[in-house]
């Protein structure tokens, strides 16, 4: 029987399980604000991860269109601030 850490058992557990979005989704609004700014995060409504997407909702039309503008960046500074690559897609609803 392997041995496994109790931090690498919840990891491959959490790999394997359908929460992985739920977790991961609350992990990006911890960093949010740091990765995008106050303004911007005040302004998101949803931050939804699906397998590997990320969904962002706003209900501002030109904060809609600047995050469009901001997609690989965007994905680049939660991926470093989550230590892993987590985002390959975004979409701003």
């Amino acid at each position: 029987m392997a041995q496994y850490s109790l931090g690498d058992a919840i990891k491959l557990y959490l790999n394997q399980s359908r929460i992985k979005g739920s977790i991961q989704a609350l992990q990006i609004e911890d960093v949010w604000e740091a990765v995008m700014g106050k303004t911007i995060a005040r302004y998101t409504d949803n931050l939804k991860v699906i397998n590997k997407t990320l969904f962002i909702t706003t209900n501002v039309a030109p904060l809609k269109q600047e995050l469009l503008y901001q997609k690989e960046k965007i994905k680049l500074r939660i991926n470093e601030a989550l230590g892993e690559k987590v985002i390959e897609d975004i979409v701003i609803q």
